[in-house]
């Protein structure tokens, strides 16, 4: 337990040092992991293939996970020692001038943290009142009580005595706190010899970051403009120090790496951090929602190990809701095209994920480079898409919108190109209403974008390409004949059958059909909603369709009455992106993102 010559003589500039030896060597492992995952490993594999290069690979893939390790835990520590510093500078302090009013007053202060006072007052019957001891008190009764015997002392330094004394226990009974917090989180801190980093070792590693940032983010966190805005969070850390970045990025990576407004090579580098803690959590979890979404990360981290071309960049990741994960192609940050994904219904980060919805940013990227070199591509599943058409409505997309908004105005604050700079917002089913949603968020629509594709829509929100915060010229839309989600009938439609049917249903079972027909076309008289209003592919809506591949019919064509085994639940509703399976709309798109729309393919609107 701390004493009050301990805390008096505490240098605190010690503990700082400490700190930054440690931050030392967080730095050193993290560039050295950086060196044999973009230097040591590529090259190795470039110039042979074989059994004994791979071997080679999976060794410095352990090693380079070692050095991750080292650098998270030692950045951990740096935070733990520089927060203890900063928190006790506090106590101490306090201490100090306590023990400083004690000797001009002529007290004695003793090393349990009771003050003695001399006599002094008015004399009675020739004495001045005594002196005496008094300790500190703590709770608010035993202040008041305290403070009523010291003003009904005669003594006038009996009150100051007293006060001294509550100063002292109050900054030693803090500082003891502050102690015991970190030294907890610390002790946490202890690998054992021969460790071999495991999922269960980062599943560690997340226990022993929530055990420092338990007793640090007063003092750190709280420096985070998580408030700010995307543009006040990019000038924060360009303020910061190359040392401070890396620490940030050990000891926050989680928040780091999902912050708008931070460039995306310090995010991919955060999350790179933070995605073996997260795997290691939801491993320990175990339930059948955390090894989902494992099995997603899983799908990521392969990708993440294997290099590609585009590079890929990985801009988010978190365990809410059904999953987080943000995936670029291409560096938003140096890339002239910028385009911004939202997968839709059905979506959400499982086994699945970095095998389709991921490949559709690979596909897009890679098309819009053939046109121009400076494109890139991201998949935002940053929001929970609905799971199942029937249970689909606004609010999803309406929760998932601001998050939306957040992101792409943290991509035009980030981009190097500026003004200058061509930022695509796309929309895929589901994804294509939060899109819509997104534009009604605020004046002017989505933060920095210039461009609106809407694929596989059911519906965007507004009835007009014009009120989606852009040029209805600057409004695409593509919409497969046989994609039966973009011909989901309107609530309108649904509401006029069922109301027609039940008055025509007076007349028998002709009655009902014929009413419930009359009934849908009375609840959609154009005959051009969707089940989220205007069809965007309509010539009433007004956005520029372009063309695509009809997809294959939702029923075998030889059998009318039989589902079509080779479509699945969709089929025509999952082609849009994909040159395998519809090369026209992938090349549609890669034009739109590539900012050379003159070359697609138009189509006429329904």
């Amino acid at each position: 337990m701390m004493s009050i010559q301990e805390l008096k003589d505490l240098k605190l500039i010690e503990l700082t040092e400490a700190g930054q030896g440690w931050g030392d060597v967080s730095k050193q492992a993290y560039e050295s992991r950086r060196q044999i995952d973009s230097g040591v490993v590529p090259k190795l594999t470039d110039v042979t293939k074989g059994m004994s290069t791979l071997a080679a690979a999976a060794r410095l893939g352990r090693l380079s996970r070692n050095y991750q390790y080292i650098h998270t835990e030692c950045g951990l520590l740096q935070f733990a020692l520089n927060g203890l510093a900063q928190e006790l500078a506090g106590p101490q302090r306090k201490l100090v001038n306590a023990l400083e009013d004690a000797k001009h007053l002529g007290f004695t202060v003793h090393p349990d943290g009771s003050v003695s006072y001399p006599a002094a007052g008015p004399e009675v019957a020739g004495q001045k009142p005594q002196g005496d001891t008094v300790k500190g008190t703590s709770g608010f009764f035993g202040g008041v009580m305290a403070d009523v015997a010291a003003m009904a002392n005669l003594n006038p330094n009996a009150a100051k005595a007293q006060d001294i004394a509550d100063t002292i226990g109050d900054a030693l009974a803090e500082a003891r706190r502050i102690d015991g917090e970190y030294a907890t989180a610390v002790r946490k801190l202890k690998a054992e010899q021969g460790l071999d980093v495991t999922e269960n070792t980062w599943a560690d590693v997340q226990k022993d970051s929530q055990a420092v940032h338990g007793a640090a983010d007063d003092v750190f966190k709280d420096g985070i403009p998580t408030d700010k805005s995307p543009a006040e969070r990019k000038a924060w850390w360009d303020g910061l120090s190359e040392e401070d970045k890396i620490a940030y990025m050990a000891a926050y990576p989680e928040t780091i790496g999902n912050l708008d407004g931070v460039p995306s090579v310090a995010r991919d580098e955060a999350n790179r951090n933070y995605m073996p803690q997260l795997m290691g959590k939801l491993a320990d979890q175990g339930d059948e929602a955390s090894m989902t979404k494992l099995a997603g990360l899983r799908g990521i981290q392969d990708k993440l190990n294997t290099a590609s071309e585009p590079p890929m960049f990985l801009l988010g990741i978190g365990d809410q809701g059904n999953g987080r994960a943000i995936v670029a192609y291409g560096n938003p940050d140096t890339s002239r095209n910028v385009s911004a994904y939202v997968p839709g219904l059905g979506t959400k980060l499982d086994g699945e994920f970095a095998g389709g919805t991921v490949k559709r940013a690979f596909d897009t990227a890679s098309g819009a480079r053939d046109i121009d070199p400076s494109s890139a591509s991201i998949v935002w599943l940053g929001y929970d898409a609905p799971q199942d058409v029937d249970v689909m409505s606004k609010d999803d997309a309406q929760r998932g919108a601001p998050a939306y908004n957040s992101f792409m105005s943290g991509i035009s604050a980030t981009n190097g190109f500026g003004d200058d700079a061509h930022i695509t917002a796309i929309g895929h089913s589901y994804g294509s209403l939060t899109v819509g949603q997104a534009t009604q968020q605020q004046p002017g629509g989505i933060p920095g974008v210039d461009d609106i594709v809407l694929v596989g829509s059911p519906g965007v929100g507004v009835d007009k390409a014009t009120d989606l915060g852009v040029d209805k010229g600057h409004v695409f839309v593509g919409a497969a004949d046989n994609d039966i989600v973009t011909k989901l009938p309107s609530e309108g439609s649904i509401k006029g059958g069922a109301t027609g049917a039940a008055i025509g249903s007076v007349f028998g079972p002709g009655g009902a059909l014929l009413g419930g027909a009359i009934g849908a076309d009375a609840g959609d008289i154009g005959d051009d909603d969707v089940y989220f209003g205007k069809d965007p592919a309509s010539e009433a809506f007004g956005a520029t369709r372009f063309r695509v591949d009809p997809g294959p019919p939702v029923v075998d064509p030889k059998f009318p009455d039989v589902w079509n085994s080779e479509v699945g639940d969709l089929g025509a509703h999952s082609n849009y992106f994909t040159p395998e399976k519809d090369q026209m709309s992938a090349d549609n798109i890669a034009a739109i993102v590539a900012g050379q729309p003159g070359q697609l393919i138009p189509e006429a609107r329904r």
